[in-house]
């Protein structure tokens, strides 16, 4: 019961999400839908056995009035870790088991009233799962104010700022908890070259038990119209570990994860 309740959470509040204006704007020719989906895989066998999966969606919606964002990341890993096992008379035995690694995904979504073409009101919700991390899972849901700074062909720079709730468990606790708050956003691209951009996307996520940083840094080459290249390097770092957290067998201890990537991305 507890398991479905994070989960439930994110479909009530998209669902709140006023996508219906955009979704039943069906008149116009074109209807601003534009996305793209990108999939990593790694795998060895032999005398090294490890798979490496990765994969992630962004779709958006743009019109005059309203821009909607939905993307979503998955990553599972698999490798040959040692484990000690009791042996005879008290001793350890070190033991190869072929364990999961990694098991996270994420999902978001935002709905933005355009105010002017400089300004937007906008709302937010984040889910994120990780078996493998100080927190099983984080909600955070809120309302901000969005910016636009730069905006030209090559460089487009925009923030987001406003307050929030995030509803969270600590790995091994079997409560839910509640908190409130502040949520800043930072989106970079730059267009280097013909068929290369940078992009960079900042989010903090700041309360009284913990503050998260996510900050990820992307180079995309274009192949053709549908197919890029894109390298990725992701950073995530939690300010605060409690003693829970530090005691607890099953939870990770580090306060800063990284996550390199190589994918092949498709567009529509």
């Amino acid at each position: 019961m507890l398991a479905r309740t994070p989960l439930r959470i994110v479909l009530a509040t998209l669902l709140l999400l006023p996508a219906l204006p955009a979704l039943a704007d069906s008149g116009t020719a074109d209807p601003g839908w534009s996305g793209s989906g990108q999939l990593g895989l790694a795998a060895t066998t032999g005398n090294t056995r490890s798979q490496n999966l990765n994969a992630g969606f962004d779709l958006k919606y743009d019109s005059d009035s309203w821009i909607y964002h939905f993307d979503g990341s998955a990553l599972r890993s698999r490798g040959t870790v040692t484990v000690g096992l009791p042996g005879p008379n008290g001793t350890t035995v070190d033991v190869s088991q072929y364990q999961v690694t990694a098991n996270r995904y994420t999902l978001g979504g935002s709905a933005a009233l355009v105010l002017d073409p400089d300004n937007r009101l906008v709302s937010t919700v984040r889910y994120d799962h990780d078996n493998f991390s100080s927190y099983r899972y984080q909600t955070a849901v809120a309302v901000s104010w969005g910016h636009v700074l730069l905006h030209s062909k090559a460089t487009e720079l925009d923030f987001e700022i406003g307050p929030g709730i995030k509803r969270y468990r600590v790995e091994g606790e079997p409560n839910n908890q509640t908190a409130a708050i502040a949520r800043f956003a930072l989106n970079y691209s730059q267009q280097l070259t013909a068929s290369t951009r940078i992009e960079n996307h900042l989010l903090i996520e700041a309360a009284s038990f913990d503050t998260f940083i996510e900050n990820t840094t992307s180079v995309v080459v274009q192949i053709n119209k549908r197919l890029a290249l894109k390298v990725g390097y992701q950073i995530r770092h939690n300010t605060k570990l409690n003693n829970a957290l530090l005691l607890n067998p099953n939870a990770g201890t580090a306060r800063t994860d990284t996550l390199l990537t190589t994918n092949l991305v498709y567009n529509f």
